[in-house]
């Protein structure tokens, strides 16, 4: 695809959405903070992320408002189709230097990914980076809950080994699920609940709060992680005091869900 300004090609390796229902988790805890990080406004249909290297090999994120592209070209990749994405400039809303995310691909017979000068998309920032891995924070708590919600049959088969179904005391569980709760009736800004199809007429449940991160299947049990907990996972048993069908269902109801 074409920059921009029209003046150069972007080889694209990888899209991605960002839409109320659907985010990358480092980015934020909810729809409009991952936003807010890109310097774009939270319209209510969402964006596309474009990923991809220039023909000097730098790295840059062009965000489009062309969701159903993006949207349709990731489908083709995840069942193994080529598809050639190639969004219209009329659709670029910014290009940003870096990637948010981390890649283990790049375009051949380019240099190597780097990112490009600060200030070279015209914003002053300095280049978007994948988060650390040798520090605990809210980036890592979000990406440990999205680890567990892809891997929730080896998790659970962990909580089962573990002696699954006693109550859990934990400092912070009550306050996680006492404001989980207030979701239910007063709800919070989009993203910060989402539901996603889990099979057998189950969804997986991604909550997120100020320090706390919350993960679910609404026909089993969840796991909480903290801030101030690093690499802590946190088992809530579905017959455990804190009425967890009831509110796995009020918060189902709330969540935002993928088109």
């Amino acid at each position: 695809m074409s920059d921009e300004e029209g003046d150069g090609s972007l080889y694209v390796l990888s899209a991605v959405l960002l839409t109320p229902a659907q985010f990358p988790s480092i980015l934020g805890d909810d729809y409009p903070e991952a936003c807010s990080l890109l310097g774009v406004p939270a319209a209510g249909d969402g964006y596309g992320l474009v990923l991809g290297q220039d023909e000097d090999g730098a790295r840059w994120t062009v965000v489009v408002d062309d969701v159903a592209l993006v949207a349709t070209a990731i489908a083709s990749w995840d069942c193994g189709m080529e598809y050639d994405l190639s969004p219209d400039e009329r659709s670029i809303v910014v290009s940003l230097a870096g990637w948010p995310l981390a890649l283990s691909v790049a375009a051949p017979d380019i240099p190597e990914p780097h990112d490009p000068e600060q200030g070279a998309d015209g914003t002053g920032r300095v280049p978007l980076a994948p988060p650390s891995a040798e520090s605990w924070g809210p980036v890592q708590r979000r990406m440990g809950a999205d680890q567990i919600a892809r891997q929730w049959a080896e998790w659970r088969e962990r909580f089962d080994s573990d002696g699954g179904g006693r109550p859990v005391e934990h400092p912070g569980l009550a306050r996680v699920l006492e404001e989980a709760r207030a979701y239910t009736s007063a709800p919070p800004p989009p993203g910060r609940v989402r539901s996603a199809f889990a099979g057998e007429g189950a969804r997986t449940l991604r909550v997120d709060g100020p320090g706390w991160s919350l993960v679910a299947r609404t026909d089993d049990i969840a796991f909480v992680l903290l801030d101030e907990g690093p690499s802590e996972v946190i088992p809530v048993p579905r017959d455990g005091d804190a009425d967890l069908p009831g509110l796995l269902a009020a918060l189902d109801g709330v969540a935002v869900r993928p088109v």
